[in-house]
């Protein structure tokens, strides 16, 4: 407990560019998984419903998709090293390249769900193919959206802490093995906490943003 309130007595203190204040780290950790997980949401969404809505699409991306979600996303960071030449957009291509497969998956998986009656109607009335995404698609797809969303998220902030203790730098993983070096086990205990504690807080702010939009999708339908 003195450990504890020790380290968070000045959590942004900076002696360096490698001794920074657990807040520091904790910040520098939460703004790469933001870029990433923010491209793979950018990305992965509209393919995902590209691929639910397009059988050839679905056809074509199923067999990559299948080779590339299970390996594991710190095989990708070396891809990353050697691309970017520098740890910081290393890390983010492996938070990006893990986030985005829950993402495309699950919102395909939306698109195929919505029942058939409802595009039969859709053509009957000829309606544009913007019409259908915004009025049958997204509102369907919504809740598997952001179940993909969340899955992605969680990955995304595992990942980014492996990464860290790769790659070094500033980040809740590299203070860690920082401090692991440093044999400090209370900072670590310290650290496991903390880590747990940001999940925890980003899941539950997904959790509300969803429901806040499922409120404001019934709201609309009603």
């Amino acid at each position: 407990l003195m450990e504890a309130i020790k380290v968070f007595s000045d959590p942004f203190y900076q002696n360096g560019p490698n001794d920074q204040g657990i807040g520091w780290n904790i910040y520098a950790s939460l703004k790469r998984v933001g870029l990433g997980f923010g491209l793979a949401a950018l990305i992965g969404i509209p393919m995902g419903l590209m691929i639910g809505r397009f059988r050839f699409l679905s056809d074509m991306c199923n067999p990559i998709i299948s080779l590339l979600k299970p390996v594991s996303p710190l095989a990708w960071l070396p891809i990353g090293l050697l691309v970017f030449k520098a740890a910081h957009p290393a890390a983010i291509w492996a938070i990006f390249i893990c986030s985005i497969w829950p993402m495309i998956i699950n919102t395909a998986a939306g698109v195929r769900s919505v029942p058939l009656d409802y595009m039969n109607v859709a053509r009957v009335l000829n309606l544009s193919e913007w019409k259908i995404l915004t009025r049958i698609l997204l509102p369907s797809v919504l809740p598997y959206m952001l179940t993909g969303v969340r899955l992605a998220i969680g990955t995304a902030w595992l990942v980014i802490v492996a990464a860290e203790m790769l790659t070094g730098g500033v980040g809740i993983g590299f203070w860690v093995w920082d401090e692991w070096n440093n044999l400090n086990v209370a900072h670590i205990i310290i650290a496991i906490v903390v880590i747990g504690l940001v999940g925890v807080i980003l899941e539950q702010i997904l959790i509300a943003a969803a429901r806040t939009l499922s409120y404001a999708e019934t709201g609309a339908s009603s």
